[in-house]
């Protein structure tokens, strides 16, 4: 074995080829089929793509797949503590050995073929879930959808999420060309449940070039929010009083409406996922970084959020949740994102930002951040710091009991603040 740990394997991968993102399916298709493997894989699959709401949705879908009895997989990215938590199978992130052993196979298999640090995952993954022999796969994919690794593998049911502006540099500067590019995920004849009423058009005529049965909320399947309870129907099938989500944000259920259109689709292709599966799903799903709740004297909530859509769900959650006391803001984002529409549209709800800085080539400095955002947030309630610990202990500091402190921007921004909480060495909890 080329080497024999897990890190050895990961510091290795970040170097071999020329860039980090290199979009395209021709490279690591070959890889696979030296592997042996087909792009129809032995089990159902299940491909989402978007650019909000996907994390949630593979969530649910697999928590839901889960109680109905099937072992289920799940490919996601980025990972927050633990590169093992991208590969899982029943929620149990893959072990380090099989990880190690299944990139050995690969490596052998490329030859002189180069692949990314995110295609050798996305390899990693299909090779370990054909050797478990699982039922179903939900698989996330990284960015876009058409060039993405994980579109080498034709899906059984396409859900593409909410479509908003973000990787722009490499799908797109508007709706509708981000939205083909998402739109790549679609087979022929095979259906596709888009999450928005109102998807782009260059997704439903894509679909529509390839005979996919396209399913629109609010158009094919509906759901009603009683406060309480939520209820979901289509066409056929009708579910009154339905368990919230356990997540955060009356957002979710956009989410899990499309997610139950899924399930719909994927009983009529041939798997038995009853009413009492959906419930007990809905009940049981684990998400981290996703409005993750931290408890005491002030709370603390963690979230990836890094682009404007998912700010602007994010202060909603941030309304509908309001406390008493004051809401402080710790934010650290990478250089392609956009900070100042993020800024924009949680300053109403904020008040007192304390930026910190990210490391790597990616990462912005807190001063950079500082000097885009503060005309945004005013700089009598702006404070520039170096790193995410320094900022969380300003913002700490001046926070009293009964306040709460987000800590957001980037899956970076998370993990970094749970390196050193010790809250999140354990199992938290999540707002319902």
């Amino acid at each position: 074995m080329r080497f024999s740990s897990l890190s050895q394997w990961l510091a290795w991968q970040e170097h071999l080829h020329f860039r980090d993102i290199d979009p395209g399916l021709q490279r690591v298709g070959e890889v696979w089929q030296r592997m042996g493997g087909n792009r129809k894989l032995p089990f159902k699959v299940v491909t989402v793509a978007g650019t909000n709401g996907k994390g949630s949705s593979v969530a649910i879908t697999a928590a839901i797949l889960q109680a109905a009895g099937y072992k289920t997989a799940t490919y996601t990215s980025p990972h927050l503590l633990r590169y093992n938590e991208r590969i899982c199978i029943d929620s149990i992130p893959a072990s380090d050995s099989d990880i190690c052993e299944a990139f050995q196979r690969i490596d052998e298999a490329r030859g002189d073929i180069s692949l990314t640090y995110f295609e050798f995952a996305t390899l990693a993954a299909a090779d370990i879930f054909c050797r478990e022999n699982v039922d179903v796969a939900v698989l996330e994919v990284g960015m876009g959808g058409r060039l993405d690794a994980v579109n080498l593998f034709d899906t059984d049911v396409a859900l593409i999420t909410p479509i908003g502006l973000d990787h722009m540099m490499w799908l797109g500067d508007n709706r509708e060309q981000i939205g083909r590019e998402k739109a790549g995920i679609i087979r022929r004849a095979k259906p596709v449940v888009c999450s928005e009423a109102t998807p782009p058009k260059t997704v439903m005529d894509y679909a529509e070039s390839l005979s996919a049965p396209t399913f629109v909320r609010d158009q094919d399947f509906y759901y009603q929010d009683d406060n309480e309870h939520w209820h979901w129907h289509n066409g056929d099938v009708s579910f009154e009083q339905l368990p919230l989500p356990l997540l955060a944000g009356r957002y979710q259920l956009q989410n899990s409406a499309a997610v139950l259109q899924v399930c719909y689709l994927l009983n009529q292709q041939g798997l038995r996922i009853t009413e009492e599966a959906i419930r007990q799903g809905l009940r049981t799903i684990r998400l981290s970084g996703r409005f993750q709740l931290l408890p005491g004297q002030v709370t603390r909530i963690l979230d990836v959020t890094h682009n404007q859509q998912g700010a602007e769900n994010l202060c909603t959650v941030l309304k509908e949740t309001q406390n008493e006391g004051k809401t402080y803001a710790v934010l650290a984002m990478l250089k392609d994102k956009d900070c100042k529409a993020v800024a924009e549209a949680l300053n109403p709800v904020i008040d007192g930002w304390f930026l910190a800085g990210l490391e790597g080539d990616r990462g912005m400095s807190g001063e950079e951040l500082g000097s885009q955002i503060a005309p945004i947030t005013g700089e009598a309630k702006t404070h520039c710091l170096d790193t995410v610990k320094q900022a969380y202990e300003a913002a700490m500091n001046a926070a009293v009991p009964g306040d709460r402190v987000l800590i957001f921007g980037s899956f970076h921004t998370v993990e970094a603040a749970m390196l050193f909480l010790p809250e999140c060495q354990q199992p938290v909890s999540q707002a319902s």
